[in-house]
């Protein structure tokens, strides 16, 4: 027997809450979309099938700390937004992850979801910093951690290969204060 623990955040007009068993759904509708898996890493399974949801959803669900959590707009699992831990000399500086369903693109939700994102990771995890690598072609991931206090650190000249294409990684940070 599974005991889901619930962990709830609340921002305007949405909410970051623990995994649920039949958010896979929703988050396969979501997520099945060329224009998120063109930003995200190859990991990202595209299609993304409800058995690659399934799959997350499943795994996400027995997570101690929890460091992901879905993005709920009007009940429906609509995003994602989580933390990836690194262990060695990266073990205090995890990498933030996003994306947000494509019907609730600029409405605001992403900045404030990486604020309270922030706030949860520095205030319940022993890290000192939080680290995003954004796609050269995503011009409005960058804006989105531009106002949630990230600053960029940096470029990666041809860093990365997305679709068939190079190119370059732009580095973002933010520091615990």
């Amino acid at each position: 027997m599974i005991i889901l623990l619930q962990m709830k955040i609340n921002g305007q007009d949405f909410t970051l809450r623990s995994w649920e068993p039949d958010d896979a759904a929703s988050i396969q509708k979501h997520a099945d979309n060329p224009n998120i898996y063109s930003f995200l890493m190859d990991r990202f399974p595209h299609p993304y099938t409800m058995e690659a949801a399934i799959g997350w959803v499943t795994l996400m669900l027995d997570q101690d700390p929890f460091v992901n959590f879905v993005i709920e707009v009007d009940g429906m699992a609509v995003g994602v937004i989580g933390l990836e831990l690194r262990d060695d000399i990266y073990r205090k500086a995890p990498l933030l992850g996003y994306w947000l369903g494509e019907d609730y693109w600029g409405r605001g939700i992403m900045p404030q979801a990486v604020k309270l994102m922030v706030n949860y990771a520095f205030t319940n995890l022993d890290i000192v910093r939080i680290q995003a690598g954004i796609l050269s072609n995503n011009p409005k991931s960058m804006r989105v951690l531009e106002k949630a206090g990230f600053t960029k650190e940096g470029i990666l000249k041809n860093g990365i290969v997305k679709n068939g294409v190079v190119l370059d990684e732009h580095i973002y940070a933010v520091l615990k204060s």
